[in-house]
């Protein structure tokens, strides 16, 4: 089999890792408009890992990469995955991305009747938020007769955080940025809504040495939830977890307009105070701390004649040996082994549809264990909300 996965970057590389890791009698093409990056990515995974150049707004160079592919994995910007989806459908191969944009997303789903005629499955939101968090929470609920509350949280830190925000830029500033400004979608009494982010702050206890952690509103880890939900569950949020007091710090920054796109001159040059604090934050935020991964989804409803509460939850570090992050781990992993499924046959949703409607939780549960990242499930009484 044949897999393609496009961009050599911090994502794509740990994408063709677990490939050539778990998927050991195939082959991977690792493309990237950066020769000398996919080639460096390529030596250091192994020898099935099969380096080329490729720009993706190239429509012919593209689709002679992904001829004869059984699966391509979008590790790019989420501004080609469009293009990239219209190729993989007419390659007839099956794609799954790192998704983050409803926007595209929803430009994906028109082409849901072309797929279903090619036989090919499109899965946006594979990644750890909107993806790994979402299908657990998806898997939960599938058990409950009746839904309460799906609540899902996440964050990406720094294993030695530093003041005064107690954060480190992991992946992007701009996605970051975009997280904490942009609405948050939710439902509310059964309701979707759209609500401000970092807001609705909360405390949120994590076995030590984290203790004590805060939670607040972003836009985008729920993806396509709310709307598949809507009526069907009283109460949906997601929520990122940092640590105590980052949120009052930045969303003060945000308050005072440092994410403002509004013109502002300094001296002769002209730029805008979003840039300028792009900038900042880019140079301040980026350390070398190692990284680690927070995760939990919570589901509460009716389970057999009683109110309980079912939780998942992990806690991911640092790879030292493979020298990879907690956040490609959990964001790539997971993309990859979608992936893998749909090749084996495991999964045969065909068209476009989200990682959480046609990924099976527990067989995802079993392939991350086997990558060293071990979810924990609790099912309890709960009390009245």
């Amino acid at each position: 089999m044949k897999y393609v996965v496009l961009g050599a970057g911090m994502m794509g590389r740990a994408v063709a890792y677990d490939l050539a890791t778990y998927q050991a009698s195939d082959d991977i093409v690792l493309a990237d408009i950066n020769l000398e990056a996919a080639t460096s990515a390529a030596r250091s995974i192994g020898e099935r890992v099969h380096p080329v150049r490729l720009n993706v707004d190239n429509d012919a160079a593209l689709a002679g990469v992904l001829e004869g592919a059984s699966a391509v994995v979008s590790a790019v910007s989420y501004a080609v995955n469009v293009r990239i989806t219209e190729a993989a459908i007419r390659a007839g191969a099956h794609m799954c991305d790192l998704g983050g944009n409803n926007d595209v997303v929803d430009r994906q789903l028109a082409l849901d009747g072309e797929a279903r005629r090619r036989d090919v499955a499109i899965i946006p939101n594979c990644g750890l938020a909107p993806g790994l968090i979402n299908i657990l929470g998806m898997s939960g609920a599938s058990l409950f007769q009746q839904l309460d509350s799906i609540r899902l949280r996440v964050g990406g830190l720094p294993q030695h955080p530093r003041p005064p925000l107690m954060y480190e830029i992991v992946f992007s500033v701009e996605g970051l940025i975009n997280e904490y400004i942009e609405p948050s979608e939710v439902i509310r009494d059964a309701r979707r809504l759209r609500v401000r982010s970092m807001e609705d702050l909360e405390e949120i206890e994590f076995p030590p040495p984290f203790g004590r952690m805060e939670a607040f509103t972003t836009s985008g880890g729920l993806a396509l939830m709310a709307r598949s939900l809507e009526r069907k569950v009283r109460e949906l949020d997601y929520k990122t977890i940092r640590y105590p007091g980052h949120c009052e710090k930045f969303r003060t920054l945000l308050e005072l307009g440092f994410a403002s796109s509004e013109p502002l001159t300094i001296g002769s040059g002209l730029t805008t105070a979003r840039e300028l604090f792009t900038e900042l934050l880019r140079r301040k935020l980026q350390g070398t701390d190692t990284d680690l991964v927070l995760a939990r989804a919570t589901v509460t409803g009716q389970l057999d004649g009683r109110r309980r509460r079912l939780e998942y939850e992990f806690i991911d570090y640092y790879d030292a040996k493979a020298r990879m992050t907690s956040m490609a781990r959990t964001t790539a992993f997971p993309t990859a082994i979608i992936a893998a499924m749909l090749v084996r046959g495991e999964i045969t949703t065909r068209g476009v549809a989200s990682a959480e409607q046609c990924v099976d939780g527990e067989a995802m549960i079993r392939e991350l264990a086997r990558r060293g990242i071990q979810i924990t499930r609790r099912l309890t009484d709960a009390e009245a909300e």
